[in-house]
């Protein structure tokens, strides 16, 4: 298995094995953030789709989802949904 320096915790962890998208982003994300980072995202993603009751149709849901993200993995102040508490 690779290991990547994952930016989000700053350490040597397993690698995605392939990017979550099929262009340039999703390469971007596995070249710089670990598959840990990645699940955790998809986590948060996935309650936040829900408590939102968002819509993947609309491209604001869209927008809001990128903006979270590249938030939730450079350490920023991401949108928490209620009762939600990061893993480490």
């Amino acid at each position: 298995m690779s290991t990547v320096f994952c930016k989000k915790y700053e350490a040597e962890l397993p690698a995605m094995e392939k990017p979550p998208f099929p262009n340039e982003l999703g390469r971007r994300l596995q070249a710089e953030y670990s598959q840990k980072a990645w699940d955790q995202w998809v986590a948060l993603q996935t309650m936040l789709i829900n408590e939102k009751h968002l819509s993947l149709f609309e491209p604001e849901a869209k927008q809001f989802l990128s903006e979270q993200r590249e938030l939730f993995l450079s350490g920023g102040d991401y949108e928490k949904p209620s009762g939600f508490t990061p893993e480490n």
